[in-house]
Parts: structure tokens; C-alpha cells; sequence
């Protein structure tokens, strides 16, 4: 068996990062559409109140857990069809998708009652009764759109690693001009509609999830591009050893994003007890540096399909060149992402909230989130080029190192300063301790993933050469 062997030329970098920018630009846009529903969330009601945006970034963490974590379950079906896509077995592929949904409508429903059960936490992390009250109906409402998400997340799925990425550019940018328009009725009371703050943004946002779905699926339907994998020809009830075999890649991807994003999400609980200016502040920015992972988060996404692709073909080689290509243009973008919100914090901060006290510790936080910039670009971008390897696992574990035994436990120990603890600092350290942790757990992260990509990709380009 021979094996074409990709150069690594100026023009074979050039043509890769040519097909990986053209795969990801629309997927960014739709990225930034959707995390940018979370940021008009929290921009909008932090020019109704101090407490109404405590109540809104507290409820923001506990659903952003649960959604990334979503996401990352229902990513399976990427790497399964950019596999087919890469062998030729097109036939094969209506079949996973119609089980990929019946996994998300499943799915769907236990994040849902999970989300919703986070809330009992609120109770016991020393909140006002008001802030309490008003984070919890932001959970139970905005809950209600989660099964629309796992299913839209199935087809997300299938429609990228098709190599179709411009419907979801569009359909998320509907789903933000709806989210907007709504908040804008209902956070604020506008055209006689009733004033429900953060509510409101609830209502928003769940609603446009069931929109979300309901045009992905009309897409799917009269869109040619379809026509030769078109998963909607007949009924089908479901597989359990098909879903089984998808959850078996896909829980594992749940957990590294469960991994990292309850981290930070634990850290939003944790910094609550030190006051709505530090919990706001905090919450403003990981926002905006949520906003900003969505760059290097598209050219990850790509990248699991553009190495599915490959393998698919049986050509580790390009595989192998393909995923330093990738993980090379997240770092360049690293770069320049820490500059940007080194260089415009001040407007950045000001841009989310009118509160002083708020803007001025904003500004101090968010020179953290530039310096974890390489990190976290390096990290998403191994990680999900393991990912085209159909590898699920170690990424997990590298991310539960990173994030639940460095990064947590030292932020803990800096911003909590526990007595007990005879190396602890003499006084906590507050907000500033967690973020110093974060930027060590991400940076655990992302040497380590780096080590295992290497690994594993030359490890596939041996294995062929022996079998060869």
C-alpha cells in the first residue's frame, strides 16, 4: 500500500490554510452569532442594574455550562461523517444522522432537568434573595430551549463536515437579530411589553434556539447540497447500539468542555461571595474572552473535519500536515487576540457596563484574559485536531488535569487563602487568585495536548509505513 506523503512547501502551507480558512470563516461567524446572544444578554441588562446583571452573568454560568457541555456530546457526529465523506460512503450517512438526532432530543431533555437542578447551588453560595430569585428564573426559562439545541447541534454536525458551513453562518446571525430584537422588548419594557430584565433575555434566547432548528431543518430540506445525503427520506426509531457508539465518542468530548467551562463557571459561584462588583466584573470579562475563543474555536472545528476527511482517504501523511497546519494558524491568531485586549480594555469594559467600580476592576481582569491567549488557542486547536483521530479520551483527561487539579485548587488557594493551608498568602487574593489559575490550567492544557497530538500523529504515519 503506498501513501502520498503532503510537502510541507510555502504553497502546500499556503493551499491548506486556504481550505481551512474557507471551512472555518462561516462557522466563525455563526460561532460569534451565537456566543454573541450571551454577550447582548449581559451588555443589555447591565444598563438596568448592578444587581440585574449578577443575577444574569450567575445564571449565564450555570447555562453555558450545560451548553458547552451539549455541544461537545453532539460533536461526535462530526468526526463519524467527515470519516464517511473522506471514504466515499455517502450511502452511509443519512443513517448516522437521523440517530445523531434521536441522540440530541435525548440528550437534549437530561440537560435540560441538569440545568435546572444546578440552580439548588444558588441557595448556598451566601447570595441576596433578589439576585437568588432572579438567576434561577433565567435558568428555568432559558432551559427550554435546550432540546432544540442538542438536535440543531446534530445537524451542525452533518452540515460542516458536508463541508456546507455557510447555513449556519446565516441562521445563527437570524438567531441573533431575533435575540436582540427580543431583549429589546422584553428586558427593557419597550412597544408596551412587560419589563422583565433578565427574564427577558431568557425568553430571547430560547425562543431563538426552537428558531434555530426549525431553519437549519428547513435549509436541509430544499438546499441541493443535500440532495445526495439527504437524511430525512423516511422514518427511522432509533439505533441504541448506534447511539451508544456515539456517545461513546461524543461523552468523552462532553467532559473536556465540562472540564474547562465548569471550572471557569465554578469560579464565577466562588467569586459571588466577594460582591456584585467583583462577580460582574469577572463575569464581563470571560464573556469577552469567551467571545474572542470562538476564532481558534471555528479553526478547531474545521480541523476535525479536514483530519476525519484525510483519514478517511487512509492518508495520515496529510493528515498529520493538516493538523500542525491548523493548530499554527490558532496561534498565530493568539497572538494577535492578546494584543487587541491589551491594547482597547478600557473600551471593551465600557462598552458592557456603565458602573465605574465595575469598569475599573473589568480592565484589570481582562489583561489575565490576554495573557492565557496563546494557551487557550493552542489547547482548542490540538485538541480538536485529536479529535479527527476519532481520539476522545485523552483529551479528557489532560483537560481534568489541567483545569480540576492545577487550575481550580491554586485559584482556590490564591483567592480564598484558606487558614489551614501554611503556604497560602497572607490575605485572599480575591478575583485575581482564580484568574492567575486559569491562566496556569489552560497552559497545563496546552503543553500537554501539544505532547499528544505529536504522538498520535506520528504514531498513524508509522503504523501505515510498517503496514505498507
Amino acid at each position: 500500500m503506498s501513501t502520498v506523503i503532503v510537502p510541507s512547501s510555502n504553497s502546500a502551507v499556503v493551499t491548506e490554510i486556504k481550505a481551512l480558512w474557507r471551512l472555518s470563516w462561516p462557522m466563525l461567524v455563526g460561532q460569534l452569532a451565537t456566543v454573541g446572544m450571551g454577550v447582548a444578554d449581559v451588555a443589555m441588562t447591565g444598563h438596568v442594574s448592578a444587581a440585574e446583571l449578577a443575577a444574569v452573568s450567575l445564571g449565564a454560568s450555570v447555562w453555558s455550562i450545560v451548553l458547552v457541555t451539549v455541544m461537545g456530546v453532539m460533536m461526535a457526529i462530526n468526526t463519524v461523517v467527515a470519516h464517511e465523506i473522506g471514504a466515499g460512503n455517502h450511502h452511509l450517512i443519512p443513517h448516522s444522522v437521523r440517530q445523531a438526532l434521536w441522540k440530541g432530543l435525548g440528550v437534549g431533555v437530561v440537560a435540560c432537568a441538569a440545568a435546572n437542578l444546578a440552580t439548588l447551588l444558588f441557595d448556598h453560595i451566601g447570595l441576596d434573595q433578589e439576585v437568588n430569585d432572579s438567576a434561577s428564573m433565567f435558568v428555568h426559562v432559558i432551559s427550554l430551549g435546550m432540546p432544540a439545541f442538542a438536535c440543531y447541534r446534530a445537524l451542525y454536525g452533518y452540515t460542516t463536515s458536508i463541508n456546507q458551513t455557510k447555513p449556519v453562518m446565516i441562521i445563527a446571525i437570524l438567531g441573533l437579530l431575533f435575540n436582540i430584537g427580543v431583549n429589546w422588548l422584553l428586558v427593557f419594557g419597550n412597544l408596551g411589553m412587560p419589563k422583565l430584565g433578565g427574564v427577558g433575555c431568557a425568553v430571547a434566547t430560547a425562543a431563538g434556539m426552537w428558531l434555530m432548528l426549525g431553519a437549519m431543518l428547513a435549509w436541509v430540506r430544499v438546499a441541493p447540497a443535500y440532495e445526495q445525503t439527504y437524511p430525512f427520506t423516511h422514518w427511522e426509531w432509533p439505533n441504541w447500539p448506534e447511539i451508544a457508539g456515539m456517545l461513546r465518542l461524543g461523552v468523552p468530548i462532553g467532559i473536556t468542555y465540562f472540564a474547562e467551562v465548569s471550572a471557569f463557571g465554578a469560579i464565577s459561584l466562588l467569586v459571588a461571595r466577594f460582591g456584585v462588583v467583583q462577580v460582574s466584573a469577572h463575569q464581563i470579562a470571560l464573556n469577552f474572552s469567551s467571545l474572542v475563543f470562538m476564532v481558534p474555536l471555528s479553526f478547531g472545528i474545521a480541523l476535525i473535519t479536514r483530519v476525519g476527511q484525510s483519514l478517511g482517504e487512509g492518508d495520515p501523511h496529510k493528515a498529520r500536515f493538516v493538523s500542525w497546519v491548523g493548530v499554527w494558524m490558532s496561534i498565530a491568531f493568539g497572538v494577535v487576540s492578546a494584543g487587541f485586549i491589551a491594547l482597547f480594555r478600557w473600551e471593551i469594559a465600557r462598552a458592557y457596563t456603565s458602573d465605574p467600580a465595575v469598569q475599573e476592576l473589568c480592565v484589570q481582569l481582562l489583561l489575565f484574559g490576554a495573557l492565557f491567549q496563546l494557551s487557550d488557542a493552542t489547547q482548542v486547536a490540538t485538541s480538536s485536531a485529536i479529535r479527527g483521530y476519532k481520539v476522545t479520551r485523552q483529551p479528557m483527561v489532560i483537560q481534568l488535569v489541567a483545569f480540576w487539579i492545577f487550575s481550580l485548587p491554586l485559584g482556590v488557594v490564591l483567592g480564598l487563602a484558606p487558614a489551614w493551608l501554611p503556604w497560602a498568602p497572607r490575605a485572599p487574593m480575591e478575583v485575581y487568585g482564580f484568574w492567575i489559575g486559569l491562566v496556569l490550567g489552560l497552559t497545563v492544557a496546552a503543553v500537554l495536548l501539544t505532547v499528544a497530538l505529536k504522538k498520535l500523529a506520528n504514531q498513524r504515519v508509522l503504523g501505515v509505513a510498517r503496514r505498507s
